[in-house]
């Protein structure tokens, strides 16, 4: 058995793949110096492919590392210039594309906090996040400008940039976008105050260089907002060390080679499972990440798999599922993916095996949470285990510790909470001291730092191996999205019929889960399903928004009234 120096046996380290170190000498630098080291060994390399898909043909021109770099230079002097300083959040409001990553990366070397956002979210959704965050700017993509100039006053938004998705259009696609729209009747943006600018000019020519930014490995990078495991929205503060180490770890299990490897960037970049697989991880080895905004639109996805020969493509089950399902399968050459990875989501084995039937690829499940930047656990390419969430990966520690207390940890086998100690665990919930000791608890006995409590009940195997046998309480994930009862509750509260609400998730064939309400009306009052859906629509991204609704005269409780939403989920 391998020993840390502590003596601490950690049996996982026999199953890592040749080559996969169990220690890391991460780099002390902040995340977006990975870029600049990038741009610098390999300038000519594809930093990012972009385009769309027209019927069946795939559209798209690249960017190269020293275009990316010099336009994030650009745009961080120009940041600077309205007045961005250490520490100052600014978000992002944008579906993949290049300037979410000219946005994100110029941000910080501005000396800024990048903050991204769901772009889907209703406008008093983002009006939450923005206000909590303290951010001053936004930038954002034109369709959701006007969402943002209607909250920008109660959010405390001063600027806002905004860019056009055609921008890094080839020029045919940009020529048959721009038609396109203008059938539709157009969709023309005009900016509402001076205080707002189109991010083109922003990055555009030649500029002063910004000045050098005095953040450094130990500051927030981003807040990357969410749930947690108590479904209270709270800010995650992610450092550039953890980004960095988690990126470099990364690189190292899935035997990234540098200025060469191909990744498929579906993953929403604003997540974090897609900011460290697709974003950070390609930038940290010069490779080319090939961006697709709409995540189900599984031809793209296919047709640039098949197009550009891409060796990585991380994703989560319902994208697998998508695959596997597709009529058209058989017709796209998939055979170049040497490894993909699942997460977010529990992956069903069926899929797992279906998929690396069609592929001949390695798809290995793992586990990561936004507070750990996101990656704690994957299973080793070359030793698999279905069912499970694999092994820490270098540098990572973890313990399954008493449900009750937190504090005893359990013998091999035992079902408790999952806990994780590494150098991608956050500094912290932004502006939530009490949170955040609920969360980071120190375990001197166990090893030093502070141990994160996942809220995941999970066993360890006599290998090292982890499977999660209970989720976080309550929580649903639909498409590899958090969903938090309280948060559609909160809103089916708001409808003048409703008495009572509970929410819960229902297995869906695509999305995994679907959220399901159940609703009391009040006496006299009346409402149908497709009312209530329409209801919710208003006030709640997409995903979150009930699938269904069921009518009930009460709603089952506990002795002290809490609802039993498990006996719900049972039917």
């Amino acid at each position: 058995m391998k020993e840390q120096q502590t003596g601490v046996t950690k049996p996982w380290l026999d199953w890592y793949d040749e080559g996969v170190p169990a220690t890391i000498d991460y780099p002390k630098v902040r995340l977006d110096q990975l870029l600049t080291d990038s741009a610098a060994k390999h300038p000519e390399q594809r930093a990012i492919i972009f385009g769309g898909r027209v019927g069946s043909r795939i559209l798209d021109a690249a960017l190269s590392y020293q275009e990316l770099d010099s336009a994030v230079n650009r745009l961080a002097s120009s940041l600077q210039r309205l007045g961005v300083e250490q520490g100052d959040r600014v978000a992002i409001i944008m579906p993949n594309c290049p300037q979410f990553v000219i946005t994100f990366y110029g941000i910080l070397r501005a000396g800024g906090t990048a903050v991204p956002c769901n772009f889907m979210y209703s406008a008093s959704e983002l009006e939450h996040q923005l206000a909590d965050a303290g951010a001053e700017i936004a930038c954002v993509l034109s369709p959701y400008y006007e969402k943002v100039h209607s909250v920008r006053s109660d959010a405390g938004i001063r600027h806002v940039i905004v860019t056009n998705i055609k921008d890094y259009f080839p020029p045919l696609l940009r020529l048959l976008f721009t038609l396109m729209k203008e059938r539709q009747g157009g969709h023309r943006v005009d900016l509402s105050t001076p205080e707002d600018f189109w991010l083109a000019p922003l990055v555009a020519g030649i500029g002063p260089a910004p000045e050098p930014a005095r953040t450094g490995p130990q500051d927030t990078a981003c807040l990357l907002y969410t749930g947690g495991t108590t479904g209270v929205p709270k800010g995650a503060q992610l450092t550039h060390r953890n980004l960095v180490s988690n990126a470099v770890a990364g690189m190292a299990w899935s035997h990234s080679r540098e200025a060469q490897d191909i990744t498929i960037g579906a993953l929403p970049l604003f997540h974090s499972y897609g900011m460290t697989s697709v974003m950070n991880m390609s930038v940290a080895g010069a490779l080319t990440m090939v961006l697709i905004p709409d995540p189900r639109d599984i031809l793209h996805i296919m047709g640039s798999i098949s197009k550009h020969q891409a060796t990585f493509y991380p994703a989560v089950p319902t994208m697998y599922v998508a695959i596997n399902s597709h009529p058209d399968v058989d017709n796209f050459d998939l055979s170049s993916i040497r490894a993909c990875l699942s997460g977010a989501a529990p992956l069903p084995g069926e899929v797992q095996e279906r998929f690396q039937g069609l592929t001949n690829c390695a798809l290995v499940e793992a586990y990561g949470l936004t507070e750990s930047s996101p990656a704690t656990h994957v299973n080793p390419l070359e030793r698999n285990k279905i069912g499970f969430i694999g092994v820490p990966w270098p540098d990572t520690d973890a313990r399954i510790v008493d449900v009750d207390t937190g504090e005893e940890e359990l013998p091999v086998g035992e079902i408790g909470e999952l806990i994780i100690n590494g150098p991608q665990i956050m500094k912290g919930y932004w502006t939530q001291p009490t949170e955040t000791a609920n969360v980071l608890r120190e375990h001197p006995e166990l090893g030093p730092g502070l141990w994160l409590h996942t809220g995941d009940i999970a066993r360890m195997d006599e290998e090292g191996y982890f499977q999660i046998v209970d989720r976080k309480k309550d929580m649903i994930i639909c498409g590899g999205f958090n969903v938090y009862p309280r948060d559609v509750e909160e809103v089916l509260y708001q409808h003048p019929a409703v008495e009572e609400a509970a929410v819960v998730g229902i297995p869906d064939e695509y999305r995994g889960e679907t959220v399901r309400a159940f609703v009391v009306l009040k006496e006299d009052a009346s409402a149908t399903e497709k009312e209530i859906i329409a209801f919710c629509r208003e006030q709640l991204a997409s995903y979150k928004t009930p699938s269904s609704v069921v009518f009930r005269s009460e709603l089952p409780k506990s002795t002290v009234g809490k609802v039993l939403r498990r006996e719900l989920a049972r039917g």
